[in-house]
């Protein structure tokens, strides 16, 4: 099914195709001698399907006809009278018009489709996906009614203000570690003193 689109025109043949056909129903022509000139004319017909084509066979085939009939009525092999004259005349100026008339009105013929075959490119039809929506990233899906929130920036730590120094707390302390020294230090004196009296002999202990 096409759904919507446009239907697809047909492409025209390749250049080089027409071009050797041309030349063939041309030759067809020439070489008969114009007889057969019709042939050119029933080629085009057939091509356009116009009726002014196809009534214009029917009269090249009917001169061509005609010019056969008097041509044949001459006596002899050579011509001698109007008649046959007049057929040759005939012939030929059908052949020539039908050669001019049919490169002519095929190459236009031909031109046109061409042309509209390249303005009517093949259209992705309606709800089918175009050849480059099989390579489309896909979409990120989306929440109705919930909103999304930023991404939230990374947190950088101020630095904050040194703490203050507090000189009265280590001044106390030191005064507290000079007590303690000067404590141990009068002990140590006194624990000296007394061992050093201790071995003292006393006055008359031994008279």
């Amino acid at each position: 099914m096409q759904g919507h689109g446009y239907r697809q025109p047909a492409q025209p043949p390749h250049p080089a195709v027409l071009v050797l056909l041309r030349v063939l129903f041309v030759a067809i022509g020439f070489l008969s001698l114009g007889f057969l000139a019709w042939v050119m004319q029933l080629r085009l017909a057939s091509v356009t399907r116009r009726s002014l084509d196809w009534g214009l066979f029917v009269a090249a085939l009917l001169l061509d006809a005609l010019s056969l009939v008097l041509l044949g009525s001459e006596p002899g092999d050579e011509v001698h009278t109007a008649g046959g004259y007049t057929g040759i005349f005939l012939l030929f100026a059908t052949l020539a018009a039908a050669t001019g008339y049919y490169l002519v009105a095929e190459i236009r013929h031909y031109a046109r489709r061409r042309r509209e075959f390249e303005a009517r490119r093949p259209i992705p039809a309606y709800g089918y996906p175009g050849p480059s929506a099989a390579y489309a990233a896909p979409a990120a899906p989306v929440m109705s009614g919930v909103p999304t929130p930023p991404p939230a920036a990374p947190h950088t730590p101020v630095p904050g203000p040194p703490p203050p120094h507090r000189p009265a707390a280590r001044i106390d302390q030191v005064r507290a570690e000079l007590d303690e020294l000067s404590d141990y230090l009068r002990k140590h004196d006194g624990r000296s003193d007394g061992q050093l009296g201790g071995d003292r002999p006393e006055d008359g202990s031994g008279r």
